[in-house]
């Protein structure tokens, strides 16, 4: 299937050139050691105890910390968030923002995964852990009948991806699950054309250090090895995986990832991807107006979903 390019205004254009000049100051993420990202993960815990958070419950399922955010009203469905942060840094908290949004917008409860992280952990484990979170909020008699969605961005759009390739070992599951939005994702852990190619003008990214990252994340493997899937989701069958909404920037490494991913995918499902103009890796954080509208078209496309499961049920 084709991408659409996203539409923005010239005033929407400008803002995130503007965004970009100031991203062009700030260091660019790199994973090169294990110091770093226990560094980043430090302080990001501090920045949390400094903020008011909202309610939510956290507990621990099939042995994996999960983090729960609900509406005030009825819940009209679910989604399993998978968080970013090269694998190496963040946790469920984190995307309480971008959750709490969803949860007012959509009427859904959301079911954040707190994996472990791959600097104690191979990668391998933390799929493990998302597989495991997913499999029981499928089978959990608490969101019996709800239409499920999955969630992710970055490193959280892999793991979300591979859980989904992991889940055709259940069937019955994985029909329960009504859709997938999907956030610049990497989707090929020997990298893609535009991660090889990637070069120090990247924003937020270290372009030059992306193959050699994704190799420190698979250590031992050879770049044939690192294609199979779930590992590598781009090379897997996509049949019977539910409809999927993707979106990546016209200016992040990870472009080929998605639009690779959505011709794939869309070969077997109904999928939606969309290409944002002068957008780097991230952008659903920033402060512009082509970041809520995104958002906003990603909330209308779960609602219109769930309408459509309770339509057929009643």
């Amino acid at each position: 299937m084709a991408h659409t390019l996203w539409p923005a205004s010239e005033a929407e254009l400008a803002q995130m050139r503007r965004f970009n000049k100031k991203l062009a100051w700030l260091p660019r993420f790199k994973i090169r050691n294990r110091v770093t990202p226990r560094l980043i993960q430090a302080l990001l815990r501090v920045s949390q105890k400094l903020k008011q958070a909202p309610a939510a419950q956290t507990r621990r399922v099939a042995g994996v910390p999960v983090r729960i955010l609900r509406p005030e009203g009825q819940t009209q469905g679910v989604v399993l968030d998978i968080h970013g942060g090269g694998w190496v840094i963040g946790n469920a908290q984190m995307d309480d923002d971008l959750n709490l949004g969803m949860v007012q917008a959509c009427g859904v409860a959301v079911v954040s995964v707190d994996y472990r992280l791959a600097v104690h952990t191979p990668v391998e484990g933390l799929m493990e852990d998302c597989l495991n979170a997913a499999r029981w909020l499928l089978g959990s008699e608490e969101f019996a009948d709800l239409p499920v969605f999955v969630v992710g961005e970055s490193a959280g759009g892999h793991l979300a991806a591979a859980t989904l390739l992991a889940l055709k070992q259940w069937p019955e599951l994985l029909k329960r699950v009504s859709g997938a939005v999907l956030y610049y994702g990497v989707y090929d852990l020997s990298g893609t054309p535009s991660v090889r190619t990637a070069g120090p003008e990247t924003l937020l990214l270290d372009g030059p250090g992306m193959v050699d990252a994704l190799r420190l994340l698979t250590p031992g493997l050879s770049d044939e090895e690192r294609r199979q899937p779930p590992l590598s989701p781009l090379y897997g069958d996509f049949t019977g995986l539910p409809p999927a909404l993707m979106f990546v920037g016209e200016l992040d490494p990870l472009l080929d990832d998605t639009l690779q991913m959505a011709e794939r995918w869309g070969a077997a499902a109904q999928v939606e991807a969309h290409l944002l103009p002068e957008s780097a890796h991230g952008f659903i954080h920033f402060p512009v107006a082509m970041a809520d509208g995104v958002l906003a078209y990603s909330r209308r496309w779960i609602s219109a979903r769930i309408q459509a499961v309770h339509a057929c049920s009643d």
